[in-house]
């Protein structure tokens, strides 16, 4: 599920058509957008994958953005 969420950035409805419980899918979602704050705080990394989890991987902090679901 994060690897689709975060590398494919695919929507929550796509990951539960792919077999997984919807209820689990949504509440992983909720856990990684709270949990941008501490991406935020935190120093740059190495890149070990496609995307950076840093800089590739940006949402707007203003206005409680939500990014795509």
């Amino acid at each position: 599920m994060l690897h689709c969420l975060i590398e494919g950035e695919m929507p929550v409805s796509e990951i539960a058509e792919r077999g997984h419980d919807q209820a689990t899918v949504n509440r992983v979602w909720r856990m990684l957008e709270n949990s941008e704050y501490k991406r935020r705080q935190a120093a740059p990394g190495v890149k070990v994958t496609a995307r950076a989890f840093g800089r590739d991987r940006r949402y707007p902090i203003t206005n409680a953005f939500k990014g795509p679901r």
